[in-house]
This record gives structure tokens, sequence and C-alpha cells, in this order.
């Protein structure tokens, strides 16, 4: 297996690991203006180098994203939903509103795909390993059904902006630099609506509520992200609706944790099973099941119940049950209970078990080691 061959992205951004979202914005930023594509034309070692930080900005500004790369590493993000920047362009995409007020936003030809929208769903431990269907209601954009998404009021269009000519853009020199910035009259559309529609005011778009059903399926854990692919904000007209990312947080449990397929409890003992063994019950998520404890079993022991964890989301095999045994000490004993206790204290003076013998043996030897330098201190 080779190794991962990507930089640290704190190292990318050059920033310490407790950096705050705002320097990291900043850091970005600064990187952005450095390696930005009008800065360096034809510079194909500049353009990697802005598609890099872009990357490593996409991760470090969320907290989920970000606390998942700071415990595994490039690895942890293999799950998620991480973009990977192909050009430029989808840079601009993703980030656009961080350029347009420094190099304008970059307008591609033809209609623009929507914007990917992001949700988050709750599950508790039980829906996450069986997969559940849920139904969720989403606000988003819609195209308007009176203009069709042209925002003109029927009967009538847009016309080209005088200020950029239909480019979206203007070009302005600054010292060294020929900046482009998104043009003000027309917000970058290139075209200005005289009449605008009533409905929608001329966006084009109007907001929806929409429910859909979100298939999660088992095995999914905190940071999981479930696509439903053409469920995100309108595109412009002809264009292909964005997507809709579900991403899963799963609810602590009361008795069981985590961890990858498997799962951990604890369970009390008491000192009768313990020392006997016999039958005791053990929690599952499917319910209560009966387990048959060796004699002689230990306060920690860990038993391991196959077959009794969590499905793995890719591979399909279910994880192992992992039941750590407690001894149960009673505070309040019932006459009886204590002469019984006593009878064993006397029995437990005579009949030293071997464990408890080697101990002793150990302390009596630490003792002895200790006397001859007791007497030199006499002396």
């Amino acid at each position: 297996m080779m190794a991962s061959t990507k930089r640290d992205y704190y190292e990318i951004l050059g920033v310490a690991r407790e950096a705050d979202a705002e320097e990291i914005k900043r850091a970005y930023r600064k990187l952005a203006m450095q390696y930005h594509p009008d800065r360096n034309v034809g510079d194909a070692e500049a353009e990697q180098k802005f598609k890099e930080a872009a990357e490593a900005y996409e991760v470090l500004r969320d907290p989920e994203k970000r606390q998942r790369y700071d415990r595994y590493g490039h690895a942890g993000l293999d799950a998620l939903n991480v973009p990977h920047f192909n050009d430029a362009q989808s840079v601009f995409d993703l980030f656009g509103d961080l350029f347009g007020d420094l190099f304008g936003q970059r307008r591609r030809a033809g209609p623009q795909r929507g914007r990917d929208r992001k949700i988050e769903i709750e599950l508790d431990l039980a829906e996450a390993a069986r997969g559940i269907t849920r139904s969720v209601t989403v606000s988003r954009e819609e195209l308007c059904s009176e203009c069709s998404g042209s925002g003109c009021r029927r009967g009538t269009r847009a016309s080209p902006c005088r200020q950029c000519n239909g480019h979206g853009v203007v070009i302005q020199n600054q010292g060294f630099f020929r900046v482009q910035q998104t043009c003000r009259a027309c917000g970058g559309t290139g075209s200005i609506i005289p009449d605008p529609c009533p409905i929608c005011g001329g966006n084009g778009r109007v907001m929806a509520k929409r429910t859909l059903d979100v298939t999660i399926p088992a095995g999914v854990d905190t940071g999981t992200a479930v696509r439903l692919s053409g469920e995100g904000e309108a595109g412009d007209p002809g264009a292909p609706r964005g997507d809709l990312y579900c991403l899963v947080r799963v609810r602590e449990h009361q008795l069981f944790q985590r961890d990858g397929p498997h799962l951990l409890c604890q369970v009390p003992i008491t000192f009768s099973q313990a020392a006997l063994g016999g039958e005791i019950q053990v929690p599952t998520l499917d319910g209560p099941m009966n387990y048959m404890l060796k004699g002689g079993t230990q306060s920690g022991d860990v038993l391991r119940i196959p077959g009794r964890g969590m499905p793995g989301l890719r591979s399909g095999r279910t994880g192992d049950l992992h039941v750590q045994v407690v001894l149960d000490t009673p505070r309040h004993l019932t006459p009886r209970q204590e002469e019984l206790l006593r009878e064993l204290a006397e029995l437990d003076q005579k009949h030293v078990s071997p464990q408890r013998r080697g101990f002793m043996d150990k302390l009596r030897e630490f003792f002895a080691g200790q006397e001859p330098d007791a007497k030199a201190k006499k002396e």
C-alpha cells in the first residue's frame, strides 16, 4: 500500500493546528490572492497551488471535517464529501463569494448549475445500525413558474448591460495588475431586466418547501454524507439543479460506545457470579441476550461477542460487541450475607489462592529486602 503523498492541510495554509476559523480564512485568502489565475496567467504550478489551498480550506473551515482530519489525517476524509478541484473554475464555483470583492466572479458560457445544499440528519445508534428512510422537509430555490426563471415580466426580455457590454465583468488597472471585477450595474449577469416579473421580483427564483425521502444505509457514523443528486438549489433555466448532501450525526448512546464497527459496554456482576460463573444478561442493540460467564472471571475482563456490533458501511461485515465486566460490591448486606462472607473470609485465610499466595510471597520478599537497610540506619 503506497503512502499518501498529500501535504498537510495546516502546512499548505501556513497556520498552526490550533488556529481559529478567522485565521484559517485569512491565510486562505492570502494564498488565493497570491496564486489567483488572473495574476498568474499560464502558470500551471500557481494554479496547482491555488487548487491545493482551496482543498485545505474546504476541510479546515468545516468543524466536523476538521475534527476528523485532526484525528485520522487524510484517510479519515474518505467517507466524507471533500471536493477535489479539477480546475480553477471549480474553486470559483464553491468559494466565489470570497473572490467577488477582489477579482470579480468568473462567468462560464451557458446556463449555470444550481448550488449544492447541506442539511443535518440526527439518528440514534440503533437507527444507524439498521439503516432507515427518513422524510425531511427542505426550503430551497425553485425556478419561478410565472417567468420560467428569466426574471422578466411575461412578454418582455432582458437587455444587455451597457456598463460591461454584456460581459458581466469590468477590468480595472491596479498598479502592475489588471483586476477583473464583477459589474456592479448588472451584478455579473451581463444583462438588465427593465420590467421585472411581479412574482419573483426579477430574481427568477422563488423559495419553496419540498419533502424528500432520504434512504440512510446501515452502518453510518457521524460525518457520513448521503447525496441526493439533483435535489439542491435550482440552476439557470436549462441547467441542472445542484445536489443535496445530508450530513449524518449519530447521538451518543447511554450504554454503548462505538469504536468503528465495534461496540463497547460495561456490565456489573456479583462476586458469586465472578467466582462461580453462571448466566448473565448482556445488552445488545437488538435487546438483552443471555451469556454464560466462566467461573473465575476477574473484574475488568473483556468478553468478546462476535457479530453483535455495527454493520460495516462498505465492507458489509458486522463488528463485535466487547463487554467489560465490573465487580459490583454491595454497600448493604443482609445478616445472612454478612454471615456467609465472614465464613468465606475465614476460609480465605486458611486456603490462600495461588494468585494471593504469589502476592504475599512478593510482599514478604520486599520487606525482607528492606531489613538490612533498616539495621544500617540504626547503627
